[in-house]
């Protein structure tokens, strides 16, 4: 499943790794960090940034040593940017 993932985000099919995500949630299949990580690099790469923190936010809930916490980090340092370039308009 990780891997299949893995395959489609590399390959900038971030629509189908959230379909095939909801797909596996819904059926009942276990959650981990990793998948949680997983989904939210889909949903930043469609630049939906609240659900991508979401599920970052969910992978360090199961593991704070996860790689969710730099990718969190990072899309904070992202977002406070583009919000201060809004003040300086």
């Amino acid at each position: 499943m990780k891997d299949r993932i893995k395959t489609l985000l590399d390959a900038n099919e971030a629509d189908e790794a959230i379909s095939l995500m909801d797909s596996y949630r819904s059926t009942g299949g276990p959650m981990d960090d990793s998948l949680y990580y997983l989904l939210g690099n889909a949903w930043r790469k469609k630049g939906n940034w609240q659900m991508a923190m979401n599920n970052y936010l969910e992978a360090l809930a199961i593991n704070p040593e996860s790689p969710a916490k730099q990718a969190l980090d990072i899309a904070n340092e992202i977002l406070d940017f583009y919000n201060k370039d809004m003040y300086n308009q």
